[in-house]
């Protein structure tokens, strides 16, 4: 009945909304199938349940994580958007640049599809923002809205790659392979010049 109580549609909403922009799970579609036209595999529900841990876990314990290691969020995003980048690059160019580990096989699920693609920098820099200003159990009820279109645009990802055209997914693959190089970028400029202006005031 108290949960019931601190619900707000409102702050509910606008959770959700900033959640699935920044997550932007529509963008992660082509990766998706680009990893699998490459013989890697994707668990649609593990990739959802992991994403949901890591969300809330980082909510509540992210910047004392980090602290344990004297990290800040800046470093994290920046580690996070050269990862992207790596990603990108791979779509763009038509290259291999991560090698398979041996210890998971060919399974693509937590790297990269959850992090940093998902559950990324971005996402995790969010949820602290937006704690501030909403109410935990709506954010909570907005992560989990997030996480089941998650499972859903995954599960879907594998039929998708059937019904188009091997050309209209290589051209989804480059035009989105640009837009993840241009996030990286973006990611990387607004967060090294918070790092070198932090050193400069040391």
């Amino acid at each position: 009945m108290e949960l019931i109580k601190q619900f707000n549609l409102t702050q509910f909403m606008g959770a959700f909304v900033v959640l699935f922009a920044i997550i932007d799970i529509i963008g992660t579609l082509p990766v998706a199938i680009n990893l699998q036209h490459n013989g890697r595999k994707i668990n649609p529900m593990r990739a959802s349940l992991i994403s949901l841990f890591l969300f809330i876990g980082f909510m509540y314990a992210g910047k004392a994580f980090l602290g344990l290691f004297n990290l800040d969020i800046s470093s994290f995003a920046v580690a996070g958007s050269i990862i992207v980048f790596i990603i990108a690059m791979e779509m763009v160019l038509d290259i291999e640049i991560f090698r398979q580990n041996s210890a998971i096989g060919n399974d693509a699920t937590f790297t990269p599809i959850v992090f940093p693609l998902i559950a990324g920098a971005g996402s995790f820099t969010t949820l602290l923002s937006i704690r501030s200003q909403y109410n935990d159990f709506n954010i909570i009820l907005a992560i989990i809205l997030n996480v089941i279109i998650i499972y859903v645009a995954l599960k879907m990802a594998f039929k998708i790659e059937k019904w188009l055209s091997p050309g209209v997914i290589c051209i989804f693959q480059k035009a989105f392979g640009i837009i993840l190089l241009s996030l990286a970028v973006k990611l990387f400029t607004s967060n090294i010049t918070i790092l070198i202006a932090g050193i400069k005031n040391f």
